[in-house]
């Protein structure tokens, strides 16, 4: 993001130090002797006043402090709605700063309130993007919420892997090939230990499972192969009414509501986005699929604020940074100072992509390995190489607002692969 450079206009200059239930407002206008300090409460009525306030000096209003949390939202979206100019700044420059200028790590909200309307006199700012107002509310909501549901999932998969499959029915693991495979975990549900099959004869077994693993390609012979897996399995001898596995069968129901949540939500967001170009576009890009096209937009907003693709590079900490004193040279590496979530995105879209063949992607990650094949670092590299060439066409192809870039790159003419 490009610095926001301090305005000549004399201006009322507001730093905000946001909190949870109170923040520490300092104010410094044109003419004042003094700045003034103020406690601002987290209300409806308190905001009111306080812009009353800021409206009734009679200059324009710079406001200026430094997400926290999501506490900051709502008052930033009501100063926006207010007409006054906010600016953001990041956490790592207020540290940074208020070490400098206090010559100690100690931290209060009256000394950060200082900091912050220092780093806006010297325009040391980002402009703040406001989600609300720019129309990814919706998005962020949407995505923050696939990938709760998605974490939990995982770790509901852990707990069955780790914890009740060894115990009760230790080799059916070998046909948890994908997390997406439900029918597993509704099996389970009925045969939740290889006792309960082992006193059925295969004819018996077959008959009561074949409605239960829905429709599987040579059915008749998964199935005979999980009563023979049944036979030689071990478990704890555990009985069928007991309080275990009635535990086991809870924790099963909740992988498959989890499963199912996850694919509600997949469809809400695909319908939701349907008519968004971007979201479209996106998608064109082998590797991203409706849930990665809709977290870029999520965290990202609107690509084209982005003047450069370098500056969209800094956003997501794609960029490269080198510490350099003197003679010293350190190593390039990634500076992560950057939108997380955006990186793992396009990380993600990198490692499918590279699986495809004959596409600009697939090309750039093979040069990458060629001095050295074997090098797990050099693999890394590559795919960090990767995932910063998806995101400058990304940006390329949002920003130009046609598809040239897409319609010239063979890589996107193969098939999409949603993720």
């Amino acid at each position: 993001m490009s610095l926001v450079q301090p305005t000549q206009t004399p201006a009322v200059l507001v730093a905000i130090d946001i909190a949870k239930l109170r923040h520490d407002v300092l104010i410094e206008a044109p003419g004042w002797k003094n700045r003034k300090r103020l406690i601002l409460p987290n209300t409806a009525a308190e905001f009111g006043l306080f812009a009353d306030y800021l409206h009734g000096l009679k200059h324009p209003v710079r406001v200026v402090f430094e997400a926290t949390g999501n506490y900051h939202r709502p008052l930033a979206h009501f100063l926006k709605s207010e007409g006054f100019h906010l600016e953001l700044i990041a956490s790592l420059a207020v540290a940074r700063t208020r070490e400098a200028m206090h010559n100690s790590w100690d931290k209060n909200d009256p000394k950060d309130a200082q900091v912050l309307l220092h780093l806006l006199k010297t325009g040391v700012t980002q402009h703040y993007h406001d989600p609300l107002t720019n129309q990814i509310h919706d998005f962020q909501e949407l995505s923050l919420t696939y990938a709760q549901i998605s974490l939990e999932k995982t770790r509901t998969q852990h707990r069955l892997l780790t914890h009740y499959l060894p115990l009760y029915f230790p080799k059916i693991e070998r046909y948890y090939h994908a997390s997406r495979s439900e029918w597993l975990l509704v099996f389970l549900q009925v045969f939740p230990t290889p006792a309960l099959i082992a006193r059925l004869s295969m004819e018996d077994f077959v008959q009561q499972a074949w409605t239960i693993v829905g429709r599987k390609v040579s059915k008749q012979r998964l199935l005979e192969d999980i009563y023979r897996t049944a036979q030689s399995s071990i478990g704890i001898p555990v009985e069928m009414d007991s309080e275990a596995v009635a535990m086991f069968r809870v924790v099963l129901g909740e992988m498959i509501r989890l499963c199912q949540l996850r694919d509600q939500l997949e469809q809400r967001a695909a319908c939701h986005l349907k008519d968004n170009a971007d979201f479209r576009r996106l998608q064109r890009m082998p590797g991203i699929g409706p849930i990665l096209a809709l977290t870029i937009l999520a965290e990202a907003g609107d690509l084209r604020r982005f003047n450069h693709h370098r500056q969209f590079l800094k956003f997501c900490g794609l960029d490269l940074s080198t510490q350099q004193s003197g003679q010293f040279r350190g190593t390039t590496k990634l500076s992560k100072y950057g939108n997380a979530r955006l990186r793992c995105a396009f990380w993600m879209a990198a490692t499918v992509s590279v699986r495809l063949s004959e596409n600009s992607f697939r090309d750039k990650f093979e040069r990458y390995l060629r001095r050295d094949p074997l090098s797990a670092d050099r693999k890394r590299m590559a795919y960090v190489a990767v995932a910063a060439k998806m995101a400058r066409l990304a940006h390329g192809i949002i920003k130009t607002g046609t598809e040239d870039l897409v319609d010239n790159d063979p890589a996107f003419h193969l098939v999409e692969i949603s993720f």
